[in-house]
């Protein structure tokens, strides 16, 4: 007797790999120098995530984790529903963008997470958020 629970693993593993592989996930970053004091440790970024559905299904993001890294190797996890009070949905071939921003007490730093999204049909799955850098302009590092 088998276990179909097994031998429907890598199947649904691939299915997973699939779904996250069709979400293009792109960052574009901006220090902000009127909003930071260097001098009171408080270095302000800006960041524009473009999320671009490349798949065959709806998908909708649903919630997101963010581990941010500053220049001390300080790990600062930041964990919540949707992204700026919104939980969009994303057709095939569409994008969806927004911008936000994180302070550093370090003028560098490094962001990367996920974002938890589901399917019409109700299916989770997880698009990493790639690593990007939070850095003055200029900076050398």
């Amino acid at each position: 007797m088998t276990d179909d629970r097994i031998t429907d693993l890598p199947q649904t593993r691939d299915a997973t790999a699939a779904l996250r592989s069709s979400i293009d996930i792109k960052v574009i970053t901006q220090y902000l120098a009127a909003q930071s004091s260097p001098d009171s440790a408080q270095y302000a970024f800006a960041y524009t995530v473009h999320i671009t559905n490349n798949g065959e299904q709806d998908v909708q993001l649903v919630a997101r984790r963010w581990l941010i890294v500053d220049d001390n190797d300080e790990v600062q996890e930041v964990a919540g529903e949707g992204v700026i009070g919104q939980k969009p949905h994303i057709s095939p071939g569409q994008s969806f963008h927004y911008t936000s921003g994180a302070m550093l007490p370090t003028p560098f730093g490094t962001m990367r997470g996920d974002y938890e999204m589901v399917t019409k049909g109700g299916e989770r799955f997880l698009a990493d958020i790639p690593p990007f850098l939070l850095c003055l302009p200029d900076s050398v590092h």
